[in-house]
């Protein structure tokens, strides 16, 4: 298996890098969906609008694009035999990290979908954040491997 992982390597790096841009895109979207719901009250129309993006943007690019990172990245790990080196340590614990704040963000906005509003604008604002702070992270164990 760790034979046949390897001659597609490129394959499954290619497909993690797609699938990694869709699911932080997503992640960048979904607080700023949320601020623009912000500006409609509960039950309007305006806020079952926003609803069905949100939850348009979860299950057709969210949800299926983070599982994709994990079994590809998870592949080409195991393909390369990495999982003794610390910079895949790392980087799954940022990953693991992302992926927590990605839930924490669904239930948000599945709260927001049910009229109540447990994040104000300016914390929306600052979330919306973290995925970059992350990334760049992710992008420099990936790139430098430190350790």
């Amino acid at each position: 298996m760790q034979e046949l992982l390897s001659s597609i390597y490129l394959f499954l790096k290619s497909g993690h890098v797609i699938f990694m841009v869709f699911w932080l895109a997503g992640l960048f979207m979904l607080p700023r969906q949320c601020i623009y719901m912000l500006d409609h009250l509960p039950g309007s129309p305006g806020e079952a609008k926003w609803a069905t993006r949100m939850g348009k943007l979860r299950t057709i690019i969210l949800t299926p694009s983070l599982i994709i990172v994990w079994v590809l990245g998870l592949s080409m790990a195991y393909g390369g035999g990495w999982f003794a080196s610390g910079w895949l340590h790392a980087k799954l614990t940022l990953v693991l990290v992302l992926t927590g704040y990605h839930g924490w963000l669904v239930a948000q906005t599945k709260k927001m979908a049910r009229g109540e509003r447990p994040l104000s604008e300016k914390t929306l604002r600052m979330i919306g954040e973290v995925p970059g702070l992350l990334l760049v992270l992710i992008v420099l164990l990936v790139y430098l491997k430190p350790f």
